[in-house]
This record gives structure tokens, sequence and C-alpha cells, in this order.
């Protein structure tokens, strides 16, 4: 990549930085309630470009670790895990062990996937296959609410301070997807990094210079999951939601054409995708009240037809 691009890739991660960070500024109540949620979806969205787009792992059915993440932050928060009671019961315990379930759920899945040399669509069909049976169990098991899901999941509490203001949560969860961009970032530019791509283009050659890729792609399977349930559970708590339909084959079919429009091979690129994506539905939405989806998937077919790397990945992916 030139200096010139590098340059222009910079000015915009600033400009978007900007144009988040002084939203809430505006005045504008509802849009920085909604901004606040979709930023949420910007997370889960680029959990799903550190596998796909990085590692060339495609998991169709990602909603699973986006679910389960949102429904340990629930259960526990609201007291109904066996076992965790006052202090154990606290948000950041729930936001901790949401992550840290995920990661154990996608290390066995993992493990079994990875160890079974399933990839491509196989990977894809039998991660999908999950989605539709945990929405079904969440469905049918009525302690963790069934098909109503669950209501008046508590907010975020840090040292008494309860993070349920409106500019307060807008400002945290753009901190926390900043941390999460800067992580994976780093991440990707590390030596596991070229080591996924290495793998990801080459998974015969990477071997035979010695490189264990089920090790390598159980890792980033846990890594990226890990994001997604961190996403899962702090759409928990800004929400103060969570049904079934956030672990189903439709959620997971979401994210899939956030990520693809945005530009899977970019981090930021996925992010502003999901974020732009939930926009323009809620827009079209409101204005075409019986067209809008129909305008919507024309829009969908026009960019995978003349941007196949993405809107934004086409302007800040490192390829030419």
């Amino acid at each position: 990549m030139n200096f010139r691009r590098i340059h222009r890739v910079r000015l915009l991660r600033l400009i978007v930085l900007l144009i988040f960070a002084l939203f809430p500024l505006t005045g504008n109540d509802y849009l920085t309630v909604q901004l606040t949620q979709y930023m949420v979806y910007g997370i889960f969205a680029m959990s799903l470009s550190l596998l796909w787009g990085y590692a060339g792992i495609l998991c169709f059915g990602h909603a699973i670790f986006f679910g389960i993440g949102a429904y340990v932050m629930a259960l526990i928060t609201k007291g109904l895990m066996p076992g965790f009671t006052g202090f154990l019961a606290s948000t950041w315990i729930g936001l901790l062990l949401a992550v840290l379930s995920v990661a154990l759920f996608a290390f066995v899945l993992g493990y079994f996937l990875f160890y079974g040399r399933l990839s491509g669509p196989y990977l894809g069909i039998v991660t999908l296959a999950i989605s539709v049976i945990l929405e079904r169990v969440a469905v049918n098991w009525y302690y963790i609410g069934g098909f109503n899901g669950l209501t008046e999941v508590p907010a975020l509490t840090f040292f008494g301070w309860e993070i349920r203001e409106l500019h307060s949560l807008f400002y945290f969860i753009l901190l926390v997807g900043l941390g999460v961009y800067v992580f994976c970032e780093r991440l990707m530019r590390s030596p596991l990094g070229t080591t996924l791509a290495a793998i990801r283009d080459n998974e015969t050659r990477a071997e035979f210079f010695g490189y264990n890729s089920a090790n390598y792609k159980i890792l980033i399977f846990c890594i990226g999951a890990s994001v997604a349930g961190l996403a899962g559970a702090l759409f928990a708590t800004v929400t103060e939601f969570v049904s079934p339909t956030i672990i189903g084959f439709g959620f997971s079919t979401e994210v899939l054409i956030w990520v693809a429009l945005g530009g899977k091979e970019v981090l930021l690129a996925s992010f502003l995708g999901a974020v732009v994506v939930r926009i323009l539905e809620a827009f079209l939405s409101d204005l075409l009240t019986y067209y809008w989806i129909l305008i919507l998937g024309l829009f969908f077919v026009v960019c995978v037809m003349f941007f196949p790397r993405g809107i934004f990945g086409s302007l800040l992916s490192d390829r030419k």
C-alpha cells in the first residue's frame, strides 16, 4: 500500500472516530440510542471479519456466540443462574463469564470442527445447524424466558455507578468498540496474524513448514467467538432484553450481509457495514412501509456486483 493510500486510510479512520465521538452533541437522543445499539452490532461484525476475512473461516452460524454471550449475561445479572448471588451476580462478573463461556464453547466446537478437517461450506453448514438447534432450545426452554425472552436485564455498574445514562452508555460502547478494533488490528499484524494469513491462502504449504493449522484455527476461532460473546453481553445490557432471535438463522444471515457489504477483509469496513445497513433499514422502513425490503435487497445486489470486496473494504483494504 503506497503512502498516499496509507494517509487516506488514516484520515478516514480519524473522520469516522470524530463523527461517532461528536454525534451525541447533536442533541438527537433518539438517534443516539439507536447508534449505541448499532455500534454493538458493529463489534459483532468485526468478530466475524476476524474469522472470515483474516482467517478464511466462514461461520454461517456466528450468532451462536452472540446469543450465548447475551443469555449468560442476562441469566447471571438477573440472578437466575444457580449459585450466582450477591457479588457473583454483578454485571462485571456477568460480562466476564459471558466472554469465558463463549470461549469455552468455541474451543470445544472448534476442536471437533478443525481436527475433523471440516472447512468451507461443510463448516458453515454445521455451525448453521447448531444455530438453528440452539434457537429452538431457547424458544422451548421456559427457564430462560422461552419465546418471550428475558426482560429487565440490569445495566452495567462500575463501583456503584450505573452506566445507564444516554451519553455515558454511548461513550462506553464507543470505547469498547475502539478497544476491540485496536486489539484485533494489532493481533492481525502480529506473527499470529501472518501465520493465519498463510494458512488461509495455502493451508497445505503452511503445514509443510511445520505449522499445525488446526491449533491456529481453534485459537482464532475462540478469539473471534469471544469478541462476538462480548458484543452479545453488551447487547443484553444496552437493550435490557434478549430473545431467541439473536441466536438463530436470521441473525446469523444478517451479520454475514453486514460484513460482506462493508468489507470482510478490513475490520473498520465491517464495523461501518453493520452500522450503515442498520441505519438504512431504519430509515427505509419508516419512509417506505411496504417496499423498503425490496429496495434494500436491490441495494445489496448492486453493491455485491460493483463492490465485491465491500463498499468500505474497497477503499480501506491494503490489497490493490
